[in-house]
């Protein structure tokens, strides 16, 4: 095995849950609207396609992304959604083809793709928890999301996402202060009271800090310098990670990572990654 990967338990549960947009209708590219910004060079209104799409709903310029100031397209992750809208709830017919769906299509995509995201974090959660009542909490949440996605498009439209994602929320809280509970990143560094959930990060140099076990979630971590650190047990989730320095870095331990994550971030050929997650192409 390379040196720059390292598995995590839960990679099996998650392999539907990684995008394939060869079977995809492009629903990224059509369903999400942004705005002129640093991270896409134009104005695109929701509902309409990218002016870079192609008539098979590949992309025209997904080698060039980054260069021609489409960084944004390059940190999305739909979790697998798009394919299962596409194939499974939509038949395989596509919005071009039945215009009349598009509308349904791209509202479902939204939903199914918050469900799909709380499924990759499941995945992880049951591998991660170490309470029995923890494991079957994730195991059952997935079940039941599962049950949904089963569901016809009317009927997904209907779910309760907010709902179930605090349900999901609390699971993963629960299962990130079991994991983390091995650490004690806060008692060797008498300074740890600055890293917690949501903490402003954004530009700080962290290469001195004790970091393992740190409860980061959603913090700014925008442009922090990690070069070189251990970030085992340190729960990631929803941190912002922009452009924040990962080279040498050892994330194969960290809690709740995700590929938009690490796309977003800089690394190289010795950042250490999740089994589950691809090394991005511009590191």
């Amino acid at each position: 095995m390379s040196p720059s990967h390292s598995p995590v338990p839960g990679d099996d549960a998650r392999r539907t849950l990684r995008a394939d947009c060869s079977t995809c209708f492009a629903l990224c590219c059509t369903a999400l609207g942004f705005r002129r910004s640093a991270d896409f060079p134009v104005d695109k209104p929701a509902g309409t396609p990218c002016l870079n799409l192609a008539d098979d709903f590949s992309c025209t310029i997904h080698r060039t992304l980054r260069g021609r100031g489409f960084r944004g397209c390059t940190v999305f992750d739909c979790f697998g959604a798009g394919q299962r809208v596409s194939q499974q709830l939509f038949d395989g017919t596509s919005w071009r083809d039945a215009p009349e769906t598009s509308s349904e299509m791209f509202s479902v995509f939204a939903v199914v793709r918050q469900l799909h995201e709380m499924l990759w974090y499941l995945a992880e959660a049951e591998a991660r928890a170490t309470a029995p009542d923890s494991v079957d909490e994730a195991i059952g949440l997935a079940r039941r999301i599962d049950r949904l996605l089963d569901g016809t498009p009317t009927e997904i439209l209907a779910v309760d996402a907010d709902g179930l994602r605090t349900e999901v929320r609390q699971t993963l809280v629960t299962v990130s202060e079991e994991a983390r509970a091995g650490y004690l990143a806060g008692h060797r560094d008498d300074t740890a009271e600055d890293l917690h959930p949501g903490a402003d990060l954004a530009g700080r140099d962290l290469r001195t800090r004790a970091l393992c076990g740190a409860d980061l979630r959603g913090a700014l971590v925008i442009a922090a310098d990690l070069r070189g650190r251990d970030l085992a047990g340190v729960d990631l989730l929803g941190a912002d990670l922009r452009d924040a320095r990962l080279e040498g870095a050892d994330l194969a331990g960290a809690l709740f990572l995700t590929q938009a994550q690490v796309n977003a971030a800089r690394g190289d050929a010795h950042t250490t990654l999740p089994g589950h997650i691809a090394r991005p192409s511009h590191w």
